[in-house]
């Protein structure tokens, strides 16, 4: 992956959010992935989800009730060396950071969410 595949990927996954298509998220993510969060521990009991079946049932269980969100990107960033993608976005009052890091096949195979206000 390179910037410009790195600024459609966020594009892409930023239609996906902002249509709440949770299927579509996790259509970029490997199948064994594994995604860290605070909310993650909230609804989960652990902060780390592992596999791509459960990201996507702890998705639907804490987006899967909105129409739709607002998802707003303030910034991003690409380090190719590493093939992380870090994001800064907002939804409504929440400010976050997340770092996602590929595979060669340009999946997801890491995540990691840092909320703020």
């Amino acid at each position: 992956m390179d910037r410009a595949a790195a600024g459609r990927f966020v594009e892409a996954w930023r239609a996906s959010w902002c249509k709440v298509d949770i299927d579509a998220v996790v259509a970029h993510f490997a199948e064994q992935a594994e995604m860290r969060s605070p909310l993650a521990l909230t609804l989960t009991g652990s902060p780390v989800v592992a596999g791509a079946g459960n990201i996507r049932a702890y998705w639907r269980k804490a987006y899967g009730h909105i129409p739709s969100a607002d998802l707003k990107i303030i910034n991003w960033s690409w380090d190719a060396a590493i093939a992380r993608l870090t994001v800064w976005w907002q939804l409504g009052d929440t400010r976050a950071s997340e770092f996602m890091d590929f595979d060669a096949a340009g999946r997801v195979v890491r995540s990691e969410a840092f909320y703020g206000k």
